[in-house]
């Protein structure tokens, strides 16, 4: 996209606008790895979740999933494909479930795309021009 950056660790998310470091982009490649932060992962998951809320830093999860997921709604209707081996396995409607709370508990904003407009939605939800 041509944006200069450079790497650093982040109190909380994956990248931020330095002219603006009160929003944190949180990229997941999709929802498996978003079952596996709020299941195996819960306590770490959390905890980061908290701590941008104390910073008062929002903190936006992009999503990598597919063209049919778009919102947070579109989660309840998501097939986990880890069900067909493991009947305790999360649902969709459960994972929306979690979201929701999380959203309400903790202020994280849930955003969706597809894999090849990453880049750029990071950038639009970053303000960076």
């Amino acid at each position: 996209m041509g944006v200069p950056w450079f790497s650093c660790k982040l109190p909380v998310g994956d990248y931020v606008n330095l002219d603006n470091p009160r929003i944190s982009v949180d990229r997941k490649h999709n929802l498996a790895e978003v079952v596996n932060n709020v299941g195996q992962d819960h306590k770490r998951f959390v905890a980061e979740l908290a701590r941008a809320q104390k910073l008062g830093i929002k903190l936006v999860i992009l999503i990598e999933h597919s063209r049919n997921i778009r919102s947070v709604e579109d989660v309840l209707h998501w097939k986990n494909p880890r069900l067909a081996v493991s009947p305790l396995a999360i649902s969709g409607e459960r994972l929306y479930k979690i979201m929701i709370s999380m959203t309400a508990k903790y202020g994280v904003e849930w955003q969706f795309c597809e894999k090849r407009n990453t880049a750029k939605r990071i950038c639009e939800i970053l303000n960076i021009t």
